[in-house]
């Protein structure tokens, strides 16, 4: 399926949280310009190999591999300069401030000269580019000078996948996208996820849902037990084959999506 090495690819990842463990030898994939859905049952691991693929959890063994290279030394300010963004559930918004300042935040740009050593901000260049951004993946704000808190749950995500999006060269994680979305705003939100998909990045969706796997997501990775039990293309299966992987009552690998 796949010409290219992936952008990321995780060997034998194992993690454990004193008797627990969390993972086992998991495995993972994803690269350029595809969507792939990481599902799995509550405790399946899931979480833990976000957390570990973004540099918040340092495995114990296995290897990430960013672009060809083996990281080391792993963290999220390192995540960060390798373009890797991660959106969670909480989508870490400031509620007081606008959508301009969320997308900048703690990136603020400062203006040129010496208004700028005395921390004056470049408010038109940073509106502009968020103006810009928001415009190139269909989400619609009607004031960006409004406060977070007043936008709605589908807006909030537009702005928190966006800032995402603005930063990630490489990988965007996001984890329940559309938990607590409408229908409408749900559909929304699957929109601009294709359309982060189509500049190249790729994305890797944590969800629930199995409707929203199907209708958006390329590749399906499965996890159960702390471990990858299957790989599969989306266009070839139903959803009561991965519910199935899921369960343990089949199990799946590669691309061709053949049982094993």
């Amino acid at each position: 399926m796949h010409e290219t090495r992936p952008l990321l690819e995780a060997t034998g990842l194992v993690k454990s949280f004193g008797k627990v463990k969390a993972l086992r030898g998991a495995d993972f994939s994803v690269y350029a310009g595809e969507i792939v859905a990481l599902v799995g049952d509550n405790g399946a691991g899931k979480s833990t190999l976000v957390k570990t693929l973004s540099g918040v959890h340092a495995p114990d063994a296995g290897s990430i591999v960013v672009d060809g290279v083996e990281v080391r030394d792993f963290h999220p300010l390192s995540a960060r300069r390798l373009g890797i963004e991660t959106v969670y559930q909480d989508l870490a918004l400031a509620p007081t401030l606008d959508p301009v300042a969320n997308l900048f935040l703690g990136r603020e740009v400062l203006r040129e000269g010496i208004l700028g050593r005395f921390g004056f901000l470049d408010k038109r260049y940073m509106r502009a580019k968020a103006e810009s951004k928001f415009a190139e993946l269909g989400v619609r704000i009607q004031d960006v000078a409004s406060p977070i808190s007043a936008m709605s749950g589908g807006q909030r995500q537009g702005v928190a996948v966006s800032r995402a999006a603005a930063w990630a060269s490489k990988i965007i994680f996001l984890d329940e996208p559309t938990a607590a979305l409408g229908v409408v705003q749900t559909r929304s939100v699957l929109d601009l996820i294709r359309k982060v998909r189509d500049t190249g990045v790729g994305v890797v969706l944590i969800s629930h849902s199995m409707p929203d796997v199907m209708a958006v997501s390329d590749r399906i990775e499965v996890m159960r037990l702390g471990k990858r039990v299957a790989r599969m293309i989306t266009a070839g299966i139903k959803a009561e084959d991965v519910v199935a992987a899921m369960t343990g009552a089949t199990s799946t690998t590669g691309d061709s999506n053949d049982e094993i």
